[in-house]
């Protein structure tokens, strides 16, 4: 007898509305089912122009549109005889004025012990269980996936003002939010790229693993989660850059997908126990890190009574002097990223080290400015520690101390050291990041990061994109 059991609560109280958009013909069909109210969502009659290749005439029109291209390219990616049904609305969610829910997507109700089931005792999602049943098995009336869009981004005060969705389909969003790179992203959720373990306990759904399980390893122990205990699997989501995905088809195209891993290499006569190789995060503006290193003494900036330095006004001419031709080290704060570059670059840094500020794992710096031409990147807090106490006898312009700003040929960004991709396992527990998303420090950027970034190409495939891969692993 095969089990099934609602993940999320029912969506039999919502309303429908309007009509269905079915998806094209072709490996699978993906039908979008609007349940928002007239006037309201995907039904917003406001009127709007044309935008990068959607030609909607109202918000709610430009919304579905962009909504049908990114049912379009996963339809022309996975395949799966039984059609997928999208409960989808736009809706208020969660934000304020500077971040935001930017959507949500999962499964509606999940199954174990179905026909042909690829494992028995195990938890799948609804459109992959059908898919593998070849029947559909969600209950009559129900969507495969539920998903929900922030209605309110970019237009009041208090929702992100002026960082709204860009409906365009062209990529083309500049300071605004790609919603079909959002969408691609939720539709993956929905498809699978989620576990239904209980991350903040450990604790299996009813008792059953689910298929994700199986592919989770901790780093440290080698140790697979289907084979943990509870309170294992409840450390291993807060590890801290510990948890990978041991899936042989991701494993098997990361060579193809991910850059060289970037890299900053300390070295000099007083560098003592900070010598050596130092994870990073590279800034998404300025020179990208390549095999000609940049390099020079690494200097601090002090321009706080604490002894720390933030760099968000011009530097005092010690300052300017210690920086000038060196590697400039700075602490995170108080002014964006790319503000710090422009002052350091002005002084005459070569590069910019910007040490965290929390016990966070190390992710990529943010920011747009083509005036940067200095390469800047982020490292962890401990490592920043270690580096101010080796520069603690420096002069007013030699550190001993010299830091190289590169990357390592021989490892691949965001993989552990066997180049299994990491997953995203922030020290601190992140309710739906947490463990069913890539890790931050994935270079090129991937879809399935727990944020979106605004290089994504609309792909979900290697050699852009593992997404999909991920998504064979589990069946599909």
């Amino acid at each position: 007898m095969s089990n099934k059991r609602p993940l999320l609560r029912r969506a039999a109280a919502l309303a429908f509305f309007c009509c269905t958009i079915g998806g094209a013909h072709a490996a699978a069909t993906i039908t979008i089912v609007n349940t928002n109210a007239p006037n309201i969502g995907f039904n917003d009659a406001t009127p709007a122009r044309p935008v990068g290749g959607n030609n909607g005439r109202t918000i709610g029109a430009q919304r579905l549109i962009a909504f049908q291209q990114a049912a379009d390219i996963w339809s022309r990616t996975i395949t799966s005889p039984v059609p997928i049904r999208v409960a989808a609305s736009f809706e208020p969610l969660p934000c304020n004025a500077d971040g935001a829910v930017l959507g949500s997507a999962g499964a509606l109700e999940v199954f174990a012990d179905f026909p042909q089931a690829p494992k028995a005792n195990t938890w799948y999602p609804g459109a992959l269980a059908s898919k593998l049943a070849r029947t559909d098995l969600a209950t009559p009336g129900e969507a495969h996936i539920r998903a929900r869009f922030n209605s309110r981004l970019g237009l009041f005060p208090d929702c992100m003002p002026g960082s709204g969705f860009y409906l365009g389909l062209d990529r083309q969003a500049g300071q605004q939010i790609d919603l079909v790179a959002v969408l691609l992203h939720e539709l993956a959720h929905g498809l699978g790229f989620q576990n239904f373990t209980d991350d903040s306990t450990g604790e299996f759904f009813l008792g059953i693993p689910s298929i994700w399980d199986y592919f989770l390893v901790d780093i440290r122990n080698n140790k697979s989660w289907i084979n943990m205990k509870d309170e294992e699997r409840r450390r291993s989501a807060i590890g801290g850059a510990t948890l990978s995905w041991n899936g042989e088809k991701v494993y098997k195209v990361t060579a193809q997908v991910l850059a060289a891993q970037p890299d900053l290499m300390i070295s000099g006569m007083a560098a003592g126990k900070a010598s050596g190789s130092h994870d990073v995060g590279e800034a998404s503006f300025g020179p990208q890190l390549g095999q000609n290193a940049v390099a020079g003494e690494l200097m601090p900036v002090i321009d706080q009574a604490n002894g720390s330095g933030l760099a968000c006004t011009p530097l005092s001419p010690a300052n300017a002097m210690a920086v000038r031709g060196n590697i400039a080290l700075v602490d995170r704060g108080t002014c964006t990223f790319v503000t710090k570059a422009r002052i350091l670059q002005n002084a005459g840094a070569r590069g910019m080290v910007v040490m965290e500020n929390t016990s966070d794992p190390v992710s990529p710096l943010g920011g747009t400015d083509p005036a940067v031409r200095i390469p800047a990147v982020r490292i962890d807090k401990a490592t920043g520690e270690q580096l101010k106490a080796a520069m603690l006898r420096r002069s007013r312009t030699s550190s001993g101390v010299t830091a190289s700003l590169g990357i390592d040929p021989d490892k691949l960004s965001g993989t552990d050291l066997v180049r299994r991709v990491r997953m995203y396992s922030p020290e601190e527990y992140s309710p739906g990041s947490s463990v069913s998303h890539y890790s931050v420090d994935t270079k090129p950027n991937q879809l399935m990061e727990p944020s979106i970034n605004p290089d994504l190409l609309h792909d979900v495939s290697p050699p852009h994109d593992l997404t999909y891969p991920l998504l064979q692993d589990i069946g599909w």
